[in-house]
């Protein structure tokens, strides 16, 4: 672990930023040191990603200065960037898939020969080389549409250490990584770090900051609130700076619920990757579905929903069995699913919060066919304080807002059909310290409200904190059931590896 004695080769300095009339950041500064690990924290809208676009090119800042090597520089764009050794990852990989891994590295700077021939060799070459320090497993002629994510994230990190990196931004690397993956990422962030380079890590992952950060910086609403080394960046300490204030029982599960009647019982449904799988939501639980990424939890949840077709089983709600063919059909049951993939599948990014709000109750709220607004908009209203949603209004739109407002505007959305099954599918992927709490708050009055709540997470200790019992998968089967003293990351994992069955 670095010592932060490294040289300083980046300094921004009361950097300020807006956008119309909005002022995003206000004054805000970072250090950066050769050979650290610095890790940028704040909730979803605090301004890491703007601060880190003007670092990049992509933004010029309204104000302050930035510092390499401690002279001033302007960084016009992101090749004036690359030019100082500063490469942004972002979050969305970038990797195009009708190219080979090579051809993605060298993108736009590729070498030539005569007569600008591109030199293929020279290239696949070089690609190969860095792709050896990164312990990849893939070869530089590599179709790009053959990678796993963790394999383009490495593209990602080989492109810009052919640009020679001093300073690479990495925003909210692990968020698709399995484990495996995770760890694997780890350990290239370690080495690039003994290299030398300097590693910004922008993540919401408490656990992950702890394990690599030399030191951390705290932003919240566009300004900067402070650094702390890494002795210092406990967890309740970061997340107070963070959101102004203490979350304490952060997963707020300190009662013992008593569930009511079945709400859902699952009887050998399967389809696809997924076997037979029976089980059975009671009101007023929350029941977690827990696995390793591709373990077939989502592939379930879709079955149930009625979003894929099932081959085999039954579905039972409230006690009558039901045919779930289409998730129409399901919507008319009071079954809700919150997608995993909120922009794919989830929001309509360039509608307003009205719309993605109230598209599943249109119906209840138009007379003769006429849509009666005033009511639509004294929905989202509702749902807007109820959420604590950071939005203008109903007419704001939703592919401006953080992911935590995203979320929060999604799951608004299949609460106004007011469910008896809600499925959440990673409910709190991507999102900040405070919007989870939120959505943690929300859960269990959800199941106070007698609401049956089935919530995928591979977040081991959110899953323990807010659910009364875990199911888990493995390989497409449903291994087993933990409550009470059982309910341990260790049980987990071992059902989840098929270590044991339960």
């Amino acid at each position: 672990m670095s010592d932060s004695t490294g040289e300083v080769v980046l300094e921004m300095e009361n950097i300020d930023k807006r956008f119309g009339a909005a002022q995003v950041l206000k004054g805000v500064k970072l250090c950066i040191r050769s050979g650290e690990v610095h890790a940028l924290m704040g909730e979803n809208g605090a301004g890491k990603s703007t601060l880190m676009k003007i670092l990049a090119g992509v933004y010029q800042p309204d104000g302050g200065e930035i510092r390499v090597d401690g002279k001033p520089v302007r960084i016009g764009d992101p090749a004036a960037a690359r030019r100082h050794g500063i490469n942004l990852i972002y979050q969305e990989l970038s990797v195009a898939p009708n190219l080979t891994v090579a051809e993605n590295v060298f993108m736009g700077a590729e070498p030539r020969r005569a007569f600008g021939i591109v030199d293929v060799p020279a290239m696949n070459r070089r690609t190969a080389e860095v792709l050896a320090t990164l312990g990849a497993r893939f070869a530089p002629d590599t179709p790009a549409s053959e990678l796993s994510i963790a394999d383009q994230q490495q593209v990602e990190i080989a492109r810009a250490l052919i640009h020679k990196s001093r300073v690479l931004i990495m925003d909210e690397p692990t968020a698709a990584l399995s484990d495996r993956e995770t760890d694997r990422l780890f350990e290239v962030v370690r080495q690039l770090r003994a290299e030398g380079i300097a590693i910004i890590y922008i993540s919401h992952r408490m656990a992950e900051v702890r394990l690599l950060a030399d030191r951390v910086t705290v932003l919240r609403d566009g300004s900067y609130v402070g650094e702390l080394e890494r002795e210092q960046a406990v967890p309740a300490r970061v997340v107070q700076m963070m959101v102004g204030r203490e979350l304490g029982g952060f997963y707020e599960h300190d009662k013992v619920r008593t569930p009511g009647a079945i709400r859902l019982r699952v009887a050998g449904v399967g389809g696809g990757k997924v076997r037979p799988a029976s089980f059975e939501l009671r009101a007023g639980e929350v029941v977690g579905l827990a696995g390793l990424v591709g373990a077939g939890r989502t592939e379930l949840a879709r079955l149930i929903f009625g979003a894929d077709r099932a081959s085999a089983g039954s579905v039972e709600v409230d006690g009558k069995r039901v045919d779930i063919g289409n998730p129409g059909a399901a919507i008319r049951l009071g079954v809700a699913y919150v997608p995993e993939d909120r922009k794919g599948q989830g929001l309509f990014l360039q509608l307003s919060a009205l719309a993605n709000t109230t598209m599943n109750v249109l119906g209840r709220h138009s007379r003769w066919g006429v849509l009666q607004h005033t009511a639509l908009n004294g929905v989202t209203r509702k749902a807007i304080d109820r959420l604590a949603v950071k939005v203008s209004g109903p007419a704001g739109i939703v592919g401006g807002l953080s992911g935590g407002n995203q979320q929060k505007l999604l799951l608004a959305r299949w609460l106004e059909i007011g469910p008896r099954v809600l499925i959440l599918d990673e409910p709190t992927r991507g999102v900040d310290i405070g919007a989870k709490h939120e959505i943690y708050r929300i859960i269990h009055e959800l199941a106070d409200a007698v609401v049956a709540v089935l919530c995928i997470s591979s977040e081991l200790p959110e899953v323990i904190g807010i659910c009364d019992r875990v199911l888990v998968m493995c390989e497409g089967s449903l291994m087993g059931c933990l409550a009470g003293d059982a309910l341990t990351q260790e049980n987990i994992m071992a059902l989840a590896t098929h270590a044991q069955a339960a």
